[in-house]
């Protein structure tokens, strides 16, 4: 998944303040442009960033609509883990409980 990276997270955290060009989104990493680009590609494929050509810049910017269908898709999914975390807790409790 595109947010699997902490790095695309921290790159969707920057650009929720406003578009950046790869070269503003270069800066607080330890990366290069190149570096920077792939992960903007990954989330680009991904719905959540678009590009566009402004003169000879191309500012990536937050598709948040997008951004908004992944947050309740994780959060439907968290509420099925935990569910499903509960109930495995729920049975090795009565499986030591058995062996007691």
């Amino acid at each position: 998944m595109a947010l699997a990276d902490p790095t695309r997270v921290a790159i969707v955290a920057r650009l929720s303040q406003g578009d950046a060009t790869v070269k503003e989104l270069t800066e607080p990493f330890a990366l290069t442009q190149q570096a920077v680009s792939r992960h903007l590609k990954v989330l680009a494929e991904a719905g959540l960033v678009s590009r566009r050509h402004v003169a000879q810049a191309r500012p990536a910017s937050l598709e948040v609509d997008r951004l908004v269908e992944v947050l309740a898709w994780i959060d439907a999914r968290r509420i099925e883990w935990h569910d499903r975390h509960d109930r495995l807790a729920e049975h090795l409790r009565r499986l030591s409980e058995q062996a007691r």
